[in-house]
């Protein structure tokens, strides 16, 4: 019990820095949590079903990829403590996921089903603050990345991706970072030695 109530304070706490909550919109809040406790390659979201939750990472590591036609596995997102993954497309659209949202290693996440989002948004209105800037952050990021990859060459990427996720590096195989940037294994590693010596 006592895991669940720090796991529980920790998201609370990650609501609290964007917005104001009083002991009776907690306890609404806390009413419509689940935990999930995920072992490593256990799959949160599978090609084909339906998101129907928001999921923040209490504990652990998470990527979302799709499988091409070639079978070839593509990273699309990263996620370490503190952070949502989702897939936002099927969960706003209700079409079936493209992707599987996967456990790097063992995780705990808390899921908030889209119904009782919905109820929350009335119970406690500043959620719908949170997440009107959540999205809106979300989109920044997508369009930048979206930018990025046609744009910006693989070193500037990978510089970016550096500096503005330091610690994640360490957290992930080089494949799903490579997959991430969109280059090889070999490449990362070239890139990697690189910014190592710049930096020196």
């Amino acid at each position: 019990m006592m895991e669940s109530d720090n796991v529980i304070s920790q998201l609370i706490n990650h609501f609290k820095e964007i917005i104001t909550l009083e002991d009776q919109d907690i306890e609404a809040i806390v009413s419509k949590l689940e935990i999930v406790h995920l072992q490593k390659k256990d799959c949160l979201l599978r090609e084909g079903q339906v998101s129907k939750h928001m999921r923040f990472i209490a504990k652990g590591s998470l990527h979302a990829y799709y499988t091409d036609e070639k079978g070839k596995e593509n990273t699309t997102q990263l996620g370490i403590e503190n952070w949502w993954v989702n897939d936002l497309y099927s969960y706003l659209s209700g079409q079936p996921s493209r992707m599987c949202i996967q456990a790097n290693e063992g995780t705990t996440v808390i899921q908030i089903s889209k119904e009782n989002l919905e109820l929350l948004y009335k119970e406690v209105p500043s959620i719908s603050d949170f997440w009107r800037l959540k999205m809106q952050s979300a989109y920044v990021t997508l369009q930048e990345r979206t930018f990025e990859h046609s744009r910006v060459d693989a070193y500037t990427k990978y510089r970016n991706f550096v500096s503005a996720y330091r610690n994640i590096e360490q957290r992930f195989p080089q494949f799903m970072i490579a997959s991430y940037l969109g280059i090889t294994v070999e490449y990362l590693s070239y890139l990697r030695k690189k910014h190592l010596s710049d930096v020196s």
